[in-house]
């Protein structure tokens, strides 16, 4: 369906990202990045998600030659807040309180080094609607440990997915690489070709 003449290069360890690039049934590597996300300094939730996406794929682009590296991040954003991945069971809980019943943003900004290294960046939003949530339905999410490692304390694509009322845009953006945006782009740089019979 699709052909590259370029080098592809997923700048994450993320196994969502991993199998949503894989859609594209185009060869690429995972390099990852060894970078302190919350050393970005920004004015708006946008241009922190964009800057800590640019320095994690910066910084494989320094590991990798010839190669175009695709790099993204994902935050939630509350009330103008940004909610980290939990790192203690409170702090999910405190979290998923926040949420119930209310909308919240889900940014992922991608970003695209090419092999000349020209930068290309870009920020999807998507608005997610979570249900009212019992205290005991909170508690027992958290118990299993699926919020640590997620953006707000939850994964869409995991048992959370029991947490949310609906979703306006790109579900995969929540789930942390938004797809359909990326292979746009990458058409538009002219990374992905459309095979020809």
């Amino acid at each position: 369906m699709f052909t590259t003449n370029h080098k592809l290069v997923l700048a994450s360890a993320s196994p969502r990202r991993k199998e949503l690039l894989a859609m594209l049934a185009l060869p690429f590597d995972i390099v990852t990045s060894e970078v302190e996300e919350t050393s970005v300094q920004a004015a708006t939730m946008q241009d922190y998600v964009k800057g800590v996406a640019l320095l994690k794929t910066r910084d494989v682009a320094k590991k990798v030659d010839n190669a175009t590296i695709i790099g993204a991040d994902t935050i939630v954003v509350f009330n103008n807040e940004l909610l980290h991945k939990p790192t203690t069971r409170e702090e999910a809980i405190s979290h998923l309180t926040r949420l119930s019943g209310a909308r919240h943003a889900v940014m992922t900004a991608v970003a695209i080094i090419d092999s000349k290294g020209q930068e290309t960046t870009f920020v999807e939003e998507t608005t997610v609607v979570f249900n009212e949530l019992s205290q005991e339905l909170i508690e027992a999410y958290v118990a299993s440990g699926d919020p640590f490692d997620k953006a707000g304390g939850y994964g869409i694509q995991t048992a959370g997915t029991l947490l949310v009322k609906r979703i306006e845009g790109d579900y995969n953006n929540v789930v942390g690489l938004p797809l359909a945006a990326l292979f746009t782009q990458l058409v538009a740089l002219q990374i992905i070709q459309f095979a020809k019979e």
